[in-house]
Parts: structure tokens; sequence; C-alpha cells
């Protein structure tokens, strides 16, 4: 028997919808980036992109376990000596929950030209409202994610 390697037509894309409230941050990560990279689906393949579009909403209402929001720093560099800066995830859910939505995402797909195009499949909104309704997007439950309590 053959090894089935799936090809282009083989791939269809769904387009998930997750609403993140109540959510810890990196039990939602692992979840996504397995829809993202194909996982769940029979023709997963490592060398193609098999995923499928996740849509991310409710970012601002996502949760940290422990009091990692204000022990965890989120490290970011301008190229230049001295250059390192770092931002408590406190501060950065205040100003720019997507980012830290997507930085968790983004540090479980591969780190190569095939997880940046991975990634661009990912969108995340910090409030309950999306711009991709024509997509019909499929709601994705994830409950092992949800908080308890």
């Amino acid at each position: 028997m053959r090894t089935f390697s799936p090809t282009e037509k083989d791939i269809e894309r769904v387009w998930h919808v997750v609403d993140a409230d109540g959510m810890v941050l990196g039990r939602l990560a692992t979840e996504v980036a397995n829809v993202l990279r194909g996982k769940h689906k029979p023709i997963y393949a490592a060398h193609m992109d098999t995923g499928d579009h996740v849509i991310v909403v409710n970012a601002d209402k996502i949760v940290l376990t422990s009091d990692k929001a204000d022990k965890k720093l989120s490290y970011r560099h301008s190229g230049y000596p001295g250059g390192l800066r770092s931002t408590k995830y406190s501060k950065l859910m205040e100003t720019k929950p997507e980012e830290v939505v997507r930085k968790a995402i983004r540090g479980m797909i591969p780190k190569t030209s095939l997880g940046r195009s991975m990634l661009t499949k990912l969108k995340v909104y910090a409030g309950p409202d999306h711009p991709h309704r024509a997509q019909s997007p499929v709601p994705l439950d994830i409950p092992a994610a949800r908080r308890a309590g």
C-alpha cells in the first residue's frame, strides 16, 4: 500500500470561531494551534498546510491562571543594542489583548515559512464582533480550556 500524501485539491478549509470568554490562555492556544496546523484532520501531513481558518473573539476576557498576569513578561527587541523591552502581561492585556493570544498561538506552531503561512489564517479580535460573517464560521467548542468555577 502506498503512503497517502495530500494535494491542494484534497484540502478543504473551514472557518471556525472561538469565543475566548473565560478560557485559559495556554489551553486555548494549544487547541487553536492544532486546528491551524490541521492535526484534527485525517489528511494531516507535517510538510503541508492542511489546517483551517480560526477566528478568536473576546480576547480581552482571556484568563491567565495563578498570578501569571503580574509575574509573566512579554519581550520584544527593536534590533538595536540595548533595545530589549519587557512588559507585564497585565499591562499587555489592557492595551493589546489580541497580541497576547496571537503570541501564545504563534509559539505553538512551527518556526518556519510554513508556520508563518499557518499564522495568516488566524484572526484575533478583542471584542465579540468580527468582520468575517460572510465565511459563515462554525463554532469551535473547547471545553477543556474553560476555567472551572
